[in-house]
């Protein structure tokens, strides 16, 4: 008996959460269904609609909407051409700054004897036999190099300065402390003919070497390479001072 009502019990249940089938769920299911049919027909006649059925306020909207993006537009382009020439002139300027930066550096480097060089200009090679060339002779052979323009000096394989000095010991000739071979070669880069003129001139080196039984043979050269390197001593005393203004 107790197994007989357990069962009709649980059949209630089952029919109780069964959905029923009542007018207020018909209706409701009804309206969902005729919301969703005019929602997708909306969509479709919106998508469907072309200009030609717009009205003129509407047409007028859509104008001021295109115009105000070609405008937006315009304006994105004028602000990235204006930044492309902004970045281009930067960049020219840059490279500009660094390349005259450069030309110094260069210009410093081969003034002071730091870097190794190259152009036109002149080798001398005297012949000294008797060794009567002593260190004041090579001192006014340097000098009336620079007076003719020379831009580098090389006495026998010693790169000339500006804190250069020669000096004779024992019949040996020493520039920077270092003892030049005989017969002595001297290198020069300028002019090639102003420097020749200078050499052969009267009263010049050539002349002079003569003088001194010796010989001394100029050459111009149209490319003539000066590899010798001036090693720069540290300063102890000078120290650089601030430039005055103007």
């Amino acid at each position: 008996m107790g197994s007989a009502d357990g069962v009709a019990a649980w059949r209630r249940l089952v029919r109780m959460g069964r959905p029923r089938l009542t007018k207020a769920n018909v209706l409701a299911a009804l309206l969902a269904t005729l919301l969703g049919v005019s929602i997708a027909t909306q969509v479709q006649l919106t998508n469907a609609r072309g200009l030609e059925d717009l009205s003129q306020s509407e047409l007028v909207n859509v104008l001021d909407d295109v115009s105000l993006r070609a405008s937006r537009l315009d304006q994105q382009v004028r602000e990235l051409e204006t930044t492309r020439d902004r970045l281009k002139n930067g960049t020219d300027d840059a490279t500009e700054a660094i390349a005259q930066a450069q030309k110094r550096v260069d210009t410093l480097g081969i003034l002071a004897g730091s870097l190794p060089a190259h152009g036109p200009g002149i080798q001398v090679m005297i012949s000294d036999p008797e060794r009567q060339v002593t260190g004041p002779v090579v001192i006014d052979l340097i000098q009336e190099l620079r007076d003719a323009g020379a831009e580098v000096i090389d006495i026998g394989g010693v790169r000339v300065v500006a804190s250069s000095f020669v000096e004779t010991r024992d019949d040996a000739i020493l520039v920077d402390g270092h003892q030049v071979q005989r017969p002595i070669q001297v290198k020069a880069i300028g002019d090639s003919k102003t420097l020749a003129s200078a050499m052969t001139i009267p009263g010049g080196v050539v002349e002079t070497m003569r003088q001194k039984g010796g010989t001394a043979v100029v050459t111009e050269v149209d490319d003539i390479r000066v590899t010798s390197i001036h090693h720069r001593t540290p300063l102890v005393h000078a120290t650089p001072t601030e430039q005055p203004p103007g």
